[in-house]
């Protein structure tokens, strides 16, 4: 508990005591030595527990916005006081505040799940000064490209290159992993991880609003604005919901004794007053108003705790109803990590004439298949040799190499220079090579598959997705054999960035009433597509920043076989959402429908206010827990 959290349990207590002892005192005989009327005796505890919902009510009624439960619980018991019900009054006002508590744990609760999250960012950068001499800089004033050093137990300020030193990092606040991955000389580092061993020299790639940590903390400060269709009923609701039952309770208490009045009967005011009281304390909405936000905060904070960054409860809602899933290949599906697996020259062409040519053409992409040729040349590259490079989306590259025109793409880069070679037999992505314009050769890069990616697929049709589709721009038969390894069900390929648009569009077209369709994707040419889609999922580790920033999930550690837990996750929370708001209303109307006809007094007003929002808050925080989900999905 916070200091706040204990002042008002010390409040409760004191108020408790207090009641206690003022209903023994008629029966010790002491109340005839103290000549105090016993109700202004009771406005001790009532205002030592109460005297701040007093001044909420006030100062609700002096902005012009009376009707919120405040409100409520202070005509409700104040009546009370004046109908002589002095024990039901503070009662009332004591269990309210029990309930008030009770859901300040656990909103709590749910917020340290995520101030584990934003503990990550770091206080400080050791700086790498001329000489070796090592400064504490505020990680804000450290420069791309300037060198850090990360010593054991220090979290990673900046994301980064190794360039010297090894070691193993925690990486669980960032992807919810809970085993260290090693890191050496060359390896990219992420902002968040720490340090568990040895000193790493790290050169930034990024200056610190740009890392990684940063932008996992915008997210999550941002979550809150974007609220969910139940959390929006709910505001609505309430705006509705709460005069309308002042008005009726006024009603209550006014036309039945005018009624009876005019039949000329006892008019019994006292009586229908008091009805009329139960009825506002039933009426209070707090079991709705706060277990929904607290149900979607949860859901969200037990997704971060699994490396799944949720924007918003709106997102966490929508992915619940998903049928359709559209995965890019490369990236995603796939580890990016080419190898190259074939080299066909063509007649007259040397082999590591034509793999050189190919590096050299490439030799200024940051591509993955740009680095596979890199690495199966295996040499020095000179970049005097190349000039005139221009990249062509969808197609390849052509540059000139030594003075001559070189083109490394695929068959419609071929095609669009009026050659046709034959496709080689081998499954991969395929490059061919024209040198001076006439065909030199053919390359087979082949991907590797991520292991989780066929246990992805595997999760989502557990979980109920209809379709799983693929969309690459690779050829037919690499689309195929991918698709076919990891049990896709359709695949669309040979796509160009904008084709992928179109085929989305298609399939949004396809869809069924109320179902949504997420895709998936990882690279700068997904964003289109993922702001296209009714659910925007990006690779969060190694994806680019413009997918990070358009998805409206990101999964830190670019794991597919997280999308089945954010859904189990995701319909887990909505569940309880949903039993709240039947529970709450049921038992309520049950209640009003008691209270009116007199068949309820304070007691039973008590528990359908408390007492279900106590019970709705308990089963809010259930959202929070996420272990027997990620157990089911083989994550743990």
């Amino acid at each position: 508990m916070n200091s706040k959290q204990k002042k008002m349990l010390y409040r409760i207590v004191a108020a408790a005591v207090l009641v206690v002892v003022l209903q023994l005192l008629p029966e010790s005989g002491l109340l005839d030595l103290v000549p105090v009327p016993l109700g202004l005796l009771y406005l001790i505890p009532y205002l030592v527990v109460g005297g701040d919902v007093l001044r909420k009510a006030i100062k609700g009624i002096q902005n012009r916005q009376p009707f919120d439960e405040c409100f409520l619980m202070a005509v409700a018991t104040v009546g009370a006081f004046a109908l002589g019900e002095y024990m039901e009054g503070c009662a009332v006002m004591l269990f309210y505040q029990v309930g008030e508590l009770f859901q300040s744990v656990a909103v709590g609760k749910s917020r340290r799940s995520i101030a584990a999250l934003m503990d990550i960012r770091p206080d400080y950068a050791n700086l790498e000064k001329a000489g070796g001499v090592i400064e504490k800089v505020d990680p804000d004033e450290v420069e791309t490209g300037s060198v850090i050093v990360v010593e054991p137990g220090e979290r990673v300020p900046i994301d980064g290159v190794i360039v010297e030193g090894s070691s193993t990092l925690n990486t669980a606040a960032l992807t919810g992993e809970s085993l260290p991955r090693d890191a050496k000389a060359g390896d990219d580092i992420i902002s968040g991880c720490v340090n568990l061993s040895g000193v790493l020299r790290v050169r930034t790639t990024r200056e610190f609003g740009e890392s990684t940590v940063s932008r996992i903390l915008d997210l999550v400060e941002n979550s809150s604005m974007k609220k969910a269709r139940a959390e929006h009923f709910i505001t609505r609701f309430a705006r509705v919901y709460t005069p309308a039952v002042c008005y009726s309770a006024l009603a209550l208490a006014v036309l039945p004794p005018l009624v009876l009045t005019v039949l000329g009967q006892p008019a019994q005011w006292g009586d229908w007053i008091y009805r009329a009281l139960t009825f506002l304390v039933i009426s209070c909405p707090c079991a709705l108003v706060i277990s929904i936000p607290l149900s979607f905060f949860g859901g969200i904070g037990g997704a971060s705790t699994c490396g799944i960054l949720v924007k918003g409860s709106t997102y966490l809602e929508e992915l619940s109803r998903t049928g359709i899933v559209v995965f890019d290949k490369t990236g995603t599906l796939t580890q990016g990590v080419f190898e190259v697996t074939g080299v066909y020259p063509a007649a007259g062409v040397e082999q590591a004439d034509l793999l050189e040519k190919a590096a050299l053409a490439e030799s200024y992409s940051k591509h993955p298949i740009s680095q596979s040729l890199k690495q199966a040349y295996g040499r020095e590259l000179d970049p005097a040799r190349v000039s005139d490079v221009e990249e062509l989306g969808g197609y390849g590259i052509t540059a000139r190499v030594d003075g001559r025109p070189v083109a490394v793409g695929n068959a419609r880069l071929m095609a669009k220079l009026g050659l046709s070679p034959a496709a080689p037999d081998q499954t991969g992505t395929v490059l061919y090579l024209a040198v001076d314009g006439a065909y030199a050769g053919t390359i087979v890069i082949s991907d590797v598959v991520k292991p989780t990616a066929a246990k992805a697929i595997a999760g989502l049709k557990r979980a109920g997705v209809r379709r799983t589709v693929m969309l690459t721009g690779d050829t037919e038969p690499v689309a195929k054999a991918v698709a076919g390894q990891l049990g896709i069900t359709e695949y669309r390929a040979g796509l160009l960035p904008e084709d992928k648009v179109t085929q989305v569009e298609t399939l949004l077209a396809e869809k069924q009433p109320r179902e949504n369709l997420a895709f998936v994707g990882d690279g700068i040419n997904d964003a289109p597509v993922l702001s296209r889609a009714d659910l925007g999922i990006a690779m969060g580790a190694l994806g680019s920043d413009a997918a990070i920033e358009a998805a409206d999930i990101v999964l830190m550690d670019d794991d597919p076989a997280r999308i089945a837990l954010a859904m189990d996750i995701s319909r887990r929370t909505v569940r309880i959402v949903y039993q709240n708001i039947v529970f709450a209303l049921v038992v309520k109307a049950a209640c009003l429908l008691l209270g009116a006809l007199g068949m309820a007094g304070m007691w039973l007003a008590i528990f359908a206010d408390v007492g279900v929002m106590v019970l709705a808050v308990i089963n809010a925080t259930r959202a929070l827990y996420t272990r027997d989900l990620v157990r089911r999905n083989g994550l743990a």
